[in-house]
């Protein structure tokens, strides 16, 4: 059974994390904490107490924007200990996700915080400590769809309309010509799931579907796309067979 801190500066959506923690069967315990301060003084009892201690705590669920030392702040605090607990982040901000996955975050929950999605992310640190504890059920999308949350929504983006996507370490930015959305999926783990919808990798950093290409354009040796009205630059080891497959494409 994990072993949960909850840091919120603000009492209301403190009060609904910690109720929604509470009722998963996974988390054996929670407390809470309204700033970083506070929690940094529990998290130092709960590392003297050591991993089987009783002050021990197995994960925080730490809001970013905070007063004083803010979430983010703490997170690079706890990267200096031996063992520190694992950090999920609950914000109502999407913009400081590729900065949470550079401090090693498990997960990037945004508020108004949804019990579906927040028992992801519990799933998620349940299975990076081998617990041995229930699995909630979670609605999987078809595959034609690809889930984004954005302001606390889940959206269903079909695959169809995904001009490239984008690396951001473990995480991937999906672009269609509606706008981008940040999804936490390595863009290794799309490319193999999207090969078969005609996607091609062209680069380390990008990925793009064949149909949305619009124009091959070779200069001085260096090789590049325009995906509608963007070009992006094709690496020398991909060239070759991004030529092949458009040449083939009907």
């Amino acid at each position: 059974m994990l072993r949960a801190l909850a840091v919120d500066d603000e009492r209301p959506s403190l009060e609904e994390l910690l109720y929604l923690l509470q009722a998963d069967p996974r988390i054996g315990s929670v407390e809470g904490a309204g700033d970083a301060t506070e929690a940094l003084r529990r998290i130092n009892r709960a590392l003297e107490s050591g991993p089987g201690g009783p002050d021990a705590i197995d994960v925080v669920f730490l809001d970013i924007q905070m007063p004083g030392l803010d979430g983010l702040d703490l997170a690079r605090l706890l990267t200096g200990f031996a063992h520190p607990p694992l950090v999920v982040f609950v914000t109502a901000h999407e913009d400081f996700a590729v900065q949470a996955f550079d401090l090693k975050a498990v997960d990037y929950v945004l508020k108004p915080v949804r019990r579906e999605r927040l028992a992801e992310a519990v799933r998620r640190t349940a299975d990076l400590l081998g617990t041995a504890a229930p699995r909630i059920p979670v609605h999987e999308p078809d595959p034609d769809h690809i889930a984004v949350e954005l302001g606390g929504v889940t959206r269903f983006v079909a695959v169809a309309d995904i001009t490239h996507v984008e690396a951001r370490g473990d995480y991937a930015r999906l672009h269609t010509p509606q706008g981008s959305h940040l999804v936490r999926i390595p863009l290794s783990t799309l490319e193999e799931r999207w090969r078969a919808r005609g996607f091609v990798r062209i680069h380390r950093r990008h990925l793009v579907a064949l149909r949305h290409i619009g124009e091959l354009r070779l200069d001085a040796g260096a090789v590049s796309v325009m995906v509608g009205a963007q070009e992006l630059q094709v690496s020398r080891r991909h060239a070759r067979e991004l030529r092949d497959l458009l040449m083939r494409r009907p």
